[in-house]
């Protein structure tokens, strides 16, 4: 089965997986969605993140966040930029989710970083995808 865009399939196992419960989501693993994991937890939207080797490309096991009383701290995950349809921001035009509640997620010539890491860095990119 090939898979033309990655990250949208890490965004709907993560939608999926809080839609049920799940304590923990596995994705296959890469570097770019490694990269998101670690700014998903950064930024308090997961509880962690760990790479299981499996011989093959890896698995990427993700646990999920939930509030005291159960509901889920992520509450919508959008993907911007897409195959069909590459979006690009400058350092002056990275876009604001719910008025700075959420994060964009940003592929940069310096990395993988949130809007407002790239505004301090001076850096525009790629927008990957909204989280709130």
């Amino acid at each position: 089965m090939s898979m033309t865009d990655p990250i949208a399939d890490l965004l709907t196992r993560l939608r999926n997986g809080l839609m049920a419960r799940h304590k923990t989501v596995d994705v296959p693993a890469s570097k770019m969605k490694a990269e998101i994991a670690r700014i998903l937890a950064e930024e308090g939207y997961l509880t962690g993140y760990e790479l299981v080797e499996d011989g093959h490309q890896g698995v990427l096991r993700i646990q999920l966040k939930y509030g005291s009383s159960g509901e889920k701290v992520i509450t919508g995950l959008e993907r911007v930029s897409r195959p069909g349809r590459r979006v690009y921001c400058g350092k002056s035009g990275i876009p604001r989710v719910l008025g700075g509640l959420g994060i964009t997620i940003l592929s940069t010539p310096t990395g993988v970083l949130t809007g407002t890491a790239s505004q301090r860095a001076g850096v525009g990119g790629e927008v990957l995808c909204n989280v709130w």
